[in-house]
């Protein structure tokens, strides 16, 4: 469900179970807005959304899961990604209006000057999630041992933060080691060949690659960042008409987190179906997986200014923006 960042399964499994078409708003800063439009003053039939979706966020097949799908208001257009920064690139250029990212992809769409606004917030349950991972057959058994290896990572996701803070943790930096940047379903395919040594990734692909007998060397609650986030394009939140539907989205969204992390059972049920992985497999992503929705507040902001302090410190962004100018306080009453 991460998510967020994170992240690519078939998009035909989950059109399936939705019965929605994929489809795909624009545009860069802002604090927060000045109008807080409700759904009761604009008629949200007439409104469509542009939501970009992950098969590791699942928010289409979570919404479906929860029964809530077809109470939203508004019409729906999904668009999968294989994870969050390709999906805030198109809600810059503004064919995606809102989608769900983990924690890395707004701070280095910020750095790049996309017209991209955090506007809602979730924590994870059990901590990070993500997991830096070998092959069954590696001597590799800590994250020291990663010097001079090859990794896969997704440029820009949830990884690729959580990977800076394992190296930064076991003394090394991203010069001690080779990054390779790959998506996940090319990462996958490097990390089962064995042309990379390492795989930095998010669930449901950790409990994929482990049932196949890969090992986590570091993943839990040490490491990365807690915080997924709901972003939308700025042009999306200054229009009354996409942020009444926006407000409505992310009301109903939350309930469903809500429902994932009390019913990981029925989740991970149709979680598998959408992912087109096993239900074992799926039980246990949702299992340690489950978010927690969560009003904006200055340690949000605090925290995803740490995330911009660190990329830039390691040379990863080339501009130490300030975030808050990219997060907005004005969707906290959908939790």
């Amino acid at each position: 469900m991460r998510y967020m960042d994170r992240r690519t399964f078939g998009a035909s499994a989950v059109a399936a179970i939705a019965g929605l078409a994929a489809g795909c708003s624009s545009s860069s800063s802002t604090t927060q807005s000045s109008a807080n439009p409700t759904s009761s003053a604009v008629d949200l039939s007439s409104v469509t959304l542009n939501i970009g979706d992950q098969k590791g966020t699942g928010a289409q097949a979570l919404l479906t899961a929860a029964g809530l799908l077809s109470s939203l208001p508004f019409k729906a257009n999904w668009a999968d990604f294989t994870s969050g920064p390709p999906m805030l690139e198109a809600m810059s250029s503004g064919s995606v209006d809102v989608g769900g990212v983990g924690d890395a992809p707004p701070v280095f769409a910020a750095s790049g000057g996309e017209g991209i606004v955090i506007v809602g917030a979730r924590v994870a349950v059990n901590g990070d999630q993500d997991a830096v991972l070998v092959p069954k057959s590696s001597s590799i058994t800590s994250p020291s041992q990663l010097k001079g290896k090859k990794i896969a990572v997704g440029n820009g996701s949830s990884a690729n933060y959580h990977l800076l803070t394992v190296l930064t943790k076991a003394g090394l930096t991203t010069k001690d080691v080779t990054i390779v940047n790959l998506q996940p379903a090319e990462a996958l395919a490097a990390f089962t060949s064995g042309s990379v040594d390492a795989w930095d990734v998010w669930p449901p692909y950790v409990q994929q690659v482990e049932a196949e007998g890969a090992k986590a060397i570091a993943t839990g609650a040490s490491y990365g960042s807690a915080y997924s986030y709901q972003v939308a394009s700025k042009t999306a939140v200054s229009d009354p008409s996409k942020a009444a539907a926006l407000k409505s989205y992310l009301t109903t969204l939350n309930k469903a987190y809500s429902w994932a992390a009390a019913n990981p059972d029925k989740w991970g049920a149709v979680w598998a179906k959408a992912a087109g992985l096993s239900q074992a497999i799926m039980d246990k992503a949702a299992a340690v997986d489950g978010q927690k929705p969560v009003a904006i507040t200055s340690e949000t902001i605090s925290s995803e200014q740490g995330l911009v302090d660190q990329f830039y410190a390691a040379g990863l962004i080339p501009s130490k923006v300030d975030i808050s100018g990219y997060i907005t306080t004005q969707f906290n009453d959908t939790i």
